[in-house]
């Protein structure tokens, strides 16, 4: 069985936030090899049945807070459950996530920070001076990597990540595969876990 796990995700999403936090136990743990891939979520829930936040019935939103609150007290974890800065265009932090990782550099400790940007310091990861003051404060060359925002082949992996998740029927973030059995939400990387153990 592989080690390899493509790790669809959205650095706006409150369940990436928390899952995401839990990636780097699990790859330290395990030594397995996460394909970290942002993808464009309107697209992905345009082409899935998806709705947007705001476009959710109110029993769906009011019942969406009540599950970020459980689990904020189950991990007993910083969250702000209604950001000032959400829903958030994510699109530019997405491309420096891709970035980091053609650099070969740490890309799910990059995207970390900046869902903790969203999640926890009330921060607009829309505004480019914000992410890159973000990925500069934890030790990545931010500047570099906004640099590649626009960059053809950036924008060209952007797109192929969500097609790529369309084609493997991904429709909510985050969203794991290992050995072509999916993985979705915070809540079920306890079975990825599992699974990369055995």
């Amino acid at each position: 069985m592989s080690k390899d796990v493509d790790y669809y995700m959205s650095l706006a999403s409150p369940y990436t936030y928390m899952g995401g936090r839990r990636v780097p136990k699990i790859i330290a743990e395990t030594n397995a090899n996460f394909r970290i891939k942002p993808v464009m979520g309107a697209q992905v829930m345009a082409a899935t049945g998806g709705l947007p936040v705001a476009k959710r019935h109110p029993a769906r939103l009011a019942y969406r807070l009540v599950e970020l609150e459980r689990w904020k007290n189950h991990w007993s974890i910083p969250m702000n459950i209604q950001p000032k800065f959400f829903p958030v265009n994510d699109g530019e932090a997405a491309q420096m996530v891709i970035a980091a990782c053609q650099a070969g550099q740490d890309a799910i400790a990059l995207s970390n920070v900046i869902l903790a940007c969203v999640w926890e310091d009330e921060a607009d990861i829309s505004d480019r001076a914000t992410i890159v003051a973000a990925a500069n404060k934890a030790g990545f060359d931010g500047d570099s990597l906004a640099a590649k925002i626009g960059d053809d082949g950036i924008l060209a992996e952007y797109q192929a990540n969500t097609d790529e998740a369309i084609k493997n029927q991904v429709f909510g973030m985050p969203w794991f595969i290992h050995d072509g059995v999916p993985y979705w939400g915070q809540d079920r990387i306890r079975f990825l876990a599992r699974a990369l153990a055995d």
